[in-house]
């Protein structure tokens, strides 16, 4: 199936691109302002869908609104009228349709155009009128406030928001992919004149998209994760990280040292604990106490360890040898003193999940030596 994608170069122009050369089903034609109009005639006279997201939302002129976005799409139609295969066209329209505004008035109109077609033709039409968008390639200071959020926050720029109580209707740039997607194999040509919907938005306040994005920067010294159960939080903090500069992807963490080796806190959660890193000398044991509640896992990644339990009421010593080429995982249940001892000639690296962060108030950690 050939499709073209009119605006390929835009912000969801390159996030669809991408999605649709991962599919061998399609093969993908691309239009952009580089693109001259005898250009889009041939590309749309030899595509067998047309995605049309071209569009002006931020012209010098007001003109420019109706030259870039109703008579662009006037033009498109009457190559598509004249093309044997009449494709199936798809169109990026905005809520701003229903508004009496410049832009608004403008994708109305190019809407007005797409109905045209499919009442001359009778070819299969979409209609998306979009809310607000975000995810990863948007610009900033253009395509959206949230993407102008992200790139500001991440690149320690201030933000500048005059009422923190508006709030903003927005969909997620892969639920709007897939949506086109599946429209684009949907072989259903019942309901022409189909205006849909993105099946998936929220409704968020400018406070509490900034408060978010800014609890995004201060995770790598909270080492905080964010609460991925709200999909809305999971989208927006990938968005985020999409927005750092390419020398900043990485950042370190504070080390414990001590004569046994170091320490480093990973990441914490509210909802699943926090997990540790220690790189542990020769001979050296860490541990000899139990918890009555918190639990955790052990995995070696590199060396070889003894990991000893005993129940805090029996005398017996369990042992489990573990080495870091078995990616094998070692439980601690409560009850169980424990210890774990590097017992090769390298040093011992271990990875620790805990299902509680540590708090100072309530540590639940006893001392208690496991072997006496």
């Amino acid at each position: 199936m050939k499709v073209l994608v009119t605006g390929s170069k835009g912000f969801v122009g390159r996030n669809l691109t991408a999605h649709l050369r991962e599919d061998s089903r399609f093969e993908v034609l691309e239009y952009s302002r580089s693109n001259s109009e005898n250009e889009l005639e041939v590309l749309v006279k030899q595509a067998d869908k047309i995605v049309h997201l071209a569009g002006v939302n931020r012209p010098k002129t007001e003109n420019e609104f109706k030259s870039g976005n109703q008579d662009l799409t006037a033009k498109l139609i009457h190559f598509a009228s004249q093309s044997n295969k009449r494709p199936h066209i798809l169109l990026s329209s905005s809520t701003q349709a229903e508004l009496n505004n410049p832009y608004g008035e403008s994708k109305l109109g190019a809407e007005q155009e797409v109905l045209k077609y499919h009442d001359q033709t009778g070819s299969r039409i979409t209609i998306y009128r979009l809310p607000n968008l975000f995810g990863k390639w948007s610009r900033p200071n253009y395509n959206s406030a949230i993407a102008t959020f992200c790139y500001n926050v991440a690149n320690d720029l201030e933000i500048t928001v005059t009422d923190p109580t508006i709030e903003l209707n927005l969909a997620y740039i892969d639920d709007v992919v897939d949506s086109i997607v599946a429209n684009l194999l949907s072989d259903n040509n019942n309901g022409n004149n189909t205006y849909v919907a993105v099946p998936v938005t929220y409704k968020k306040t400018l406070e509490e998209i900034v408060t978010l994005i800014q609890s995004f920067k201060n995770m790598r010294e909270s080492l905080l994760l964010p609460n991925y159960q709200d999909l809305f939080v999971k989208k927006l903090y990938t968005t985020y990280l999409s927005y750092l500069k390419e020398d900043a992807f990485s950042y370190g963490l504070t080390k414990h040292e001590d004569n046994r080796g170091w320490l480093s806190e990973l990441i914490k959660s509210d909802y699943m604990g926090q997990m540790f890193v220690s790189k542990t000398k020769p001979g050296i044991t860490r541990g000899n106490h139990y918890h009555h509640t918190k639990v955790e896992k052990f995995i070696v990644i590199s060396g070889e360890a003894m990991i000893r339990f005993r129940h805090i009421e029996k005398s017996e010593v369990i042992e489990y040898k573990i080495e870091g080429n078995e990616a094998r995982v070692v439980d601690i249940p409560p009850g169980y003193t424990h210890s774990i001892e590097n017992i090769g000639t390298d040093e011992m690296i271990t990875l620790f999940w805990v299902n509680e962060q540590f708090d100072t108030q309530k540590p639940d950690t006893y001392m208690n030596e496991v072997i006496k």
